[in-house]
């Protein structure tokens, strides 16, 4: 639900692009990005080039190649690299969210499940939002988009209660992010690269701080 209402609010912006319903359902199912699709929309409506329009795409959405890295120490040796090709083209923030949580190897059928069902929902939405064309308040739109708040709240905070310097970053990325968007220079970058220096920044830190030891990382594969 929290997939639909975003992608709904998406929708509405889409038509002011000029976007028919047809073509906001086949650009979210391939994009799956907020952000992204946010941007693609207003370089639309601006009468972007195509090469304006990728190049902010692969910026704005540059933190997935840090969680597909991650990921690939989840997928089990002997993999074909056709299903680690397609695991990759799942991948969104909420995919990897539960499938990071997952105890050992993540299968191939876990991520298409899950890519599957959050697709349709995303596509669908956008195309909802599309037809609708605004004529629902924007109050009720925010609230329907809390639900996928909610589905990050649920998937960090169970690690988050088991182990304290998990929840230590969790709340320096809180914090961090928050001071960056408002800092001077850095509020500048693009929220993507704000993303992917505060994920290596952070990480590393924990990391050095409280190591995990090798026989706990082969316990968790």
């Amino acid at each position: 639900m929290g997939y639909f209402a975003v992608a709904f609010s998406l929708g509405i912006i889409a038509k002011q692009a000029g976007l028919t319903a047809a073509i906001g359902f086949v650009s979210s199912f391939f994009t799956r990005a907020s952000a992204g699709e946010y941007g693609v929309y207003t370089l639309v409506a601006a009468q972007a080039a195509y090469v304006e329009i990728v190049a902010m795409c692969l910026v704005t959405n540059l933190r997935y190649m840090l969680m597909s890295a991650a990921l690939s120490q989840k997928i089990a040796p002997g993999t074909s690299w056709l299903h680690r090709v397609l695991m990759a083209c799942c991948v969104t923030d909420e995919i990897f969210g539960i499938s990071i949580a997952r105890e050992r190897y993540c299968p191939p059928a876990y991520t298409y499940s899950a890519a599957l069902i959050s697709t349709l929902l995303w596509a669908s939405g956008c195309a909802a939002g599309i037809v609708a064309g605004g004529m629902l308040p924007t109050a009720i739109v925010a609230a329907l988009s809390v639900a996928l708040y909610g589905m990050f709240l649920a998937i960090i905070m169970p690690p988050a209660r088991n182990d304290r310097y998990v929840l230590y970053a969790i709340v320096a990325s809180f914090v961090l992010s928050g001071a960056c968007s408002v800092a001077p220079v850095v509020s500048s970058w693009s929220s993507g690269t704000r993303t992917i220096v505060l994920t290596v920044v952070i990480s590393a830190v924990v990391a050095w701080w409280k190591p995990i030891k090798m026989e706990d990382a082969d316990g968790q594969a």
